[in-house]
């Protein structure tokens, strides 16, 4: 018999019980659709953490206080950092760093009560350098950044993140404005342009000169054993290529500065964004193969439910198999119908469930709630696992089916 006319046979079969059809094709329906929506607000999370990391500056190396407390410290607290980074840390980096570095600021971030009319609340505000704009990829709407000139003469102004600017003046533009910040008054230079909900955003900051914050904001909690301390040292690297070589001077030029002997365990941590990507896309690719695992168990559910369907369906025409055995049907012949039935039933709720989730994704990034990218080996796996479970779960039923004897099932009632 030819693949069309056994096709024909298993439509007019789903044909005849419409209703026992939508039902079998369910659980498909709702497993490819949940794997297929969930694979693309995989990827689409892990295109937003990718775009919003590179956003945050150009081949950026971050050196951070790495040693942290262990023991009932560490149980009780938490992760408190038991060492710190120097201002002269920076200064002996930038002095070091002859080559294959664009630029290096320090970074200093403290929270403070910030005012402007009847509005106040608290804010991170961090003390930085010309340069760091830059180094950070920051593009101002208004206004200018806080300039070396403004840290030589530590002058008294500020920079605003996007939020903070707007939960301080609203429509008014705040260049040229006076805020308060721990009673402190600073001119407003600039606004930021907003970066949203990314990693390390600045758009809940407020930026100064780090000179001005020492002398005048920071006070003594910016001191540690009578020096200058940084929360952050940033390092924008020429290029990519660089990343490693970078890291290693810095690695070396730290030890020696603090002077840890070769075994000794570092006090730093040198991040650079392809640790951070890797890290952050480890969590989030876990994330969706465990969501995606479990979406695949409703497809399992709707393979058992089809194999039920057409056990029932062999029941049913028992007689049709005898009297098709009996003028000259083969067995393979018979399996072959059952299996492009039970295919037929699986592809048909491959093809809705893949409509149904390509459109849940579509809506969650239209709506802006959660970023979604569809791609075609989303779909293709989606639509492989559904052809696979109408095989699996058909297998059965068709070699049952090909299995009665002709007169057995000419006689069955």
């Amino acid at each position: 018999m030819l693949f069309s006319e056994n096709l024909k046979i298993a439509l007019r079969a789903l044909q005849a019980n419409k209703m026992r059809s939508v039902l079998t094709i369910l659980g498909i329906v709702i497993g490819v659709a949940t794997v297929v929506a969930l694979l693309s607000i995989g990827e689409g999370a892990t295109a937003s953490i990718t775009s919003s990391i590179q956003s945050g500056g150009s081949n950026l190396l971050t050196i951070s206080p790495g040693r942290m407390q262990s023991g009932p410290a560490a149980l009780s607290g938490g992760s408190q950092q038991a060492s710190h980074l120097y201002f002269a840390d920076y200064q002996l980096l930038e002095r070091g760093m002859t080559s294959n570095v664009t630029d290096i600021v320090p970074v200093y971030q403290a929270s403070y009560t910030v005012k402007f009319g009847n509005e106040s609340f608290s804010a991170p505000t961090v003390g930085v350098m010309e340069a760091h704009k830059d180094v950070r990829s920051f593009t101002l709407t208004d206004g200018r950044f806080i300039s070396d000139g403004d840290n030589k003469s530590q002058n008294l102004v500020a920079v605003l993140g996007a939020s903070v600017a707007e939960d301080l003046f609203g429509d008014l533009s705040p260049v040229g404005k006076t805020i308060s910040i721990n009673g402190l008054k600073f001119q407003v230079v600039g606004v930021l342009e907003a970066k949203g909900s990314s990693v390390g955003s600045p758009d809940e900051n407020i930026f100064i000169p780090i000179e001005t914050g020492y002398t005048k904001l920071f006070g003594e909690t910016a001191m540690y054993n009578g020096r200058r301390a940084v929360n952050n040292i940033l390092i924008s690297v020429t290029d990519e290529e660089d990343m490693d070589t970078v890291s290693a001077t810095t690695e070396y030029l730290l030890r020696r500065s603090h002077e840890l002997k070769p075994t000794d365990e570092l006090d730093f941590n040198v991040m650079n964004q392809a640790d951070t990507l890797e890290m952050l896309n480890t969590v989030t690719r876990t994330l969706t193969i465990f969501l995606g695992a479990i979406a695949g168990i409703s497809l399992l559910v709707g393979g058992i439910g089809i194999m039920n369907i057409m056990l029932v369906s062999v029941t049913e025409r028992t007689k049709e198999i005898g009297l098709r055995k009996a003028v000259g049907a083969t067995k393979n012949q018979i399996l072959t119908q059952f299996l492009i039935e039970t295919v037929t039933l699986s592809l048909l709720g491959g093809l809705i469930g893949i409509l149904l989730g390509v459109g849940i994704a579509m809506f969650f990034s239209v709506t802006g709630m959660i970023g979604s990218v569809i791609t075609v080996d989303s779909i293709l796996l989606a639509f492989f696992f559904a052809a696979a479970i109408g095989i699996f779960f058909g297998l059965y039923p068709a070699f049952r089916a090909a299995n009665l004897h002709p007169m057995v099932a000419l006689r069955y009632e």
